[in-house]
């Protein structure tokens, strides 16, 4: 039969997807199906040992004297038939450990496969030698139940390391298998995703799933992406907007233009970057490895001790102080400490995939958790960069609503950004927009227009000056001193309001830096605008600090200089002219970068446009420390108290423990560990 049972020195392993594949991933396939065989392996070698256990129990004379069946259990030769079904299940059960051991060994890297198959082959070599004639006692009933446990632990370990990696296997699943090519007549022809290039057109019928990345050519509709991105509100999307395979269409067909294929698209980007980060070594984990090293020469050391103390200072006989030794070097197998860090890590990498934030260090999310101070870039982060109204003031006889309406009809006329906010500010107040006649632009200065029966104009302030019109208003003045945009509407040539414009702060950001504050780390901003500007934005969102006037080549000085203070540091911004600052941060993030996540110089990236993701972000790394360090814990908090009570401590108190209750105990350890990790799901 061959064999599945190495267990890669009980370190599980990470799912292994082939990025550059379409649909179900052929590299991906063909590990989950090794995977698959592992498990199914260890659930069938616990089967039939567990099977084998019973007629062993039945046979060993300590159960028969404590059920008293001696006389109905025993017979002639029985001792034979006990070694016989032992000795498969020392050469089958244990076949995984007494692997694992030689692998070990030969690694000269002794750990709890080490504990196990010596544990096995101590008990399993001595009780034979007592079947064929050696003085003592057998024990194969132990070695039995033993074996039967610990198949049991990996079993269920090897499990839950599989509901771990399922998050990875369902991004691969969300790509279909085939496409709708359209044909240069228009014609459509079913084929394989595989087969598409880029410049290709496929259609996507309402409630399909976008094949590949793309742009949208033809239609419009409204588009899912909540698997991918976190973002749970669908998006409308038109022609020329970019769509990522994997999304589901809403309710319109539309054409797409593939754009990326293979390996080059965001679902595959993000499947290698989870990969990563799933086989990424830590800081916890190499703790982990060290501990279990040191836990499996405090084993060995324990047992040897723990036999000659028996040996020598209590007359107990071969058979008992062995049986303690085994004991011993059973309850300290670090098996779950191997697990510990592993299936936390697993678990996280997949939860921060399915909320949109792509860990591509593992060590620096793990410093995400010590953070004092992250310094955000202002626009595209804090902001949506994109002219927006902040104030509207009536300054005449006319309410406020009546001067957004007269400025929004006249700029519904211009293509210029300045217009584009104040109508879009009409509309979000639902201002019903009036007829205009004689549009025409006052070149440098504005632009005027007959709105209803009345001429408006929307003008600056040079305008203002040019023509000798007084405008002396303290709250206005006051608007354009924090470095906002003031433009003036004006009935004939009469001033009736003001507007003023600025970068539209991210209603998300507010939330953000609350729960940045709340959870003690000072939220600062740099920004290449003047002071003004980046002044107010500060006062807005309470920033504790702020850099303003900083030229791109100078972000990643200002945040070296933030560190000079002591801080623990994270950038965030949007990877591109930021690309310094990221990489001189304790922690770079990149925020916002929709299809394109291949930015080389940060540590995470982001997908939404939205800094509430960064508290995320950190509350996840918080979250997976604390789970660590309780598994850390739970892997070997025990051993405090079973080593001295396998040792026989307690002895004269009544209080034994067997190698079967040892191991019992332990591979508990191993459920609770398995168990709490997945609760890191919940948690988050």
């Amino acid at each position: 039969m061959p064999d599945h049972s190495d267990h890669s020195g009980h370190t599980p392993a990470a799912s292994n997807p082939d990025p550059s594949a379409h649909g179900a991933s052929n590299g991906h396939g063909a590990h989950h199906d090794h995977h698959e065989h592992m498990v199914a392996d260890f659930q069938r070698r616990f089967w039939i040992t567990l099977v084998l256990t019973f007629p062993i129990l039945a046979l060993a004379p300590l159960i028969q004297s404590l059920l008293g069946l001696e006389d109905a259990l025993a017979f002639p030769g029985d001792s034979y038939v006990q070694f016989l079904l032992a000795s498969v299940v020392y050469f089958y059960g244990g076949w995984p450990f007494l692997k694992g051991l030689a692998e070990e060994l030969g690694d000269r890297r002794p750990g709890m496969m080490t504990l196990i198959g010596l544990a096995i082959t101590v008990a399993y070599a001595y009780s034979a030698a007592v079947v064929f004639g050696v003085p003592g006692e057998v024990f194969f009933w132990e070695l039995a139940t033993l074996i039967a446990i610990m198949l049991l632990g990996h079993w269920i370990e090897m499990r839950s390391v599989m509901g771990a990696s399922r998050a990875l296997e369902k991004l691969v699943e969300l790509m279909p298998a085939e496409a709708h090519l359209v044909g240069e007549d228009g014609s459509t022809a079913e084929v394989s995703v595989e087969d598409l290039e880029p410049g290709d057109r496929v259609l996507v019928k309402p409630g399909e799933k976008v094949p590949v990345d793309g742009r949208i050519v033809e239609g419009r509709t409204t588009v899912n992406q909540a698997a991918l991105t976190g973002e749970s509100k669908p998006i409308e999307k038109g022609e020329g907007e970019e769509l990522i395979g994997g999304s589901v269409n809403g309710e319109s067909a539309i054409t797409v233009q593939v754009s990326k294929t293979g390996g080059e698209t965001y679902l595959a980007q993000v499947i290698e970057m989870v990969r990563q980060a799933q086989e990424s070594r830590s800081r916890t984990q190499d703790l982990a490895d060290r501990a279990a090293r040191w836990l499996a020469i405090v084993a060995i050391s324990a047992g040897g001790l723990t036999l000659a103390l028996w040996l020598t200072l209590a007359d107990r006989g071969f058979s008992f102080a062995l049986s303690r030794m085994v004991t011993v070097m059973v309850i300290t197998c670090p098996h779950a400490l191997g697990l510990a860090i592993p299936l936390v890590v697993s678990v996280s990498t997949s939860l921060s995939a399915r909320r949109g934030l792509l860990i591509r260090d593992r060590s620096a999310f793990e410093r995400a958790r010590e953070l004092d101070a992250i310094v955000f870039d202002k626009t595209g982060t804090l902001t949506e960069g994109r002219f927006g109204v902040t104030d509207v003031f009536a300054l005449g006889d006319i309410e406020e609503t009546e001067v957004l309406r007269s400025a929004a009809s006249l700029e519904s006329r211009s293509e210029h950004p300045i217009a584009a906010g104040i109508v879009s500010e009409a509309e979000d107040r639902g201002l019903e927009l009036r007829p205009v006649r004689d549009f025409r632009a006052i070149p440098g200065k504005g632009a005027v227009a007959t709105v209803g029966d009345a001429e408006i104009k929307v003008v600056s302030p040079g305008y203002l000056r040019a023509n000798d019109i007084a405008m002396d208003d303290e709250v206005v003045h006051e608007a354009a001193a924090q470095g906002k945009t003031v433009v003036y509407v004006l009935r004939g040539e009469r001033v009736v309001g003001a507007i003023a414009l600025a970068d539209v702060i991210r209603e998300e950001s507010r939330e953000a830096l609350r729960r940045l504050r709340d959870m003690g780390i000072r939220p600062m901003m740099l920004t290449g605008d003047a002071e003004a500007v980046a002044r107010w934005v500060a006062e807005e969102l309470e920033l504790d600090d702020y850099f303003a006037e900083v030229l791109p080549d100078q972000k990643a000085a200002k945040v070296k200089e933030v560190k000079a203070r002591g801080l623990r540091v994270a950038m965030v911004g949007d990877g591109v002219n930021d690309a310094p600052a990221l990489v001189e941060a304790d922690v770079g993030i990149a925020i916002g970068a929709g299809t394109d996540v291949a930015i080389e110089s940060a540590d995470i990236v982001l997908v939404r446009s939205d800094p509430r993701d960064v508290a995320s972000l950190i509350e996840l790394a918080r979250a997976t420390y604390s789970k660590m360090v309780q598994n850390l814990w739970w892997a070997t908090g025990y051993n405090v108290v079973a080593i001295p009570l396998a040792a026989g401590v307690l002895y004269r108190a009544g209080i034994l423990l067997s190698p079967a209750v040892g191991a019992a105990l332990m591979s508990l350890s191993t459920v609770v560990v398995a168990v709490n990790a997945r609760l890191l799901g919940r948690s988050g």
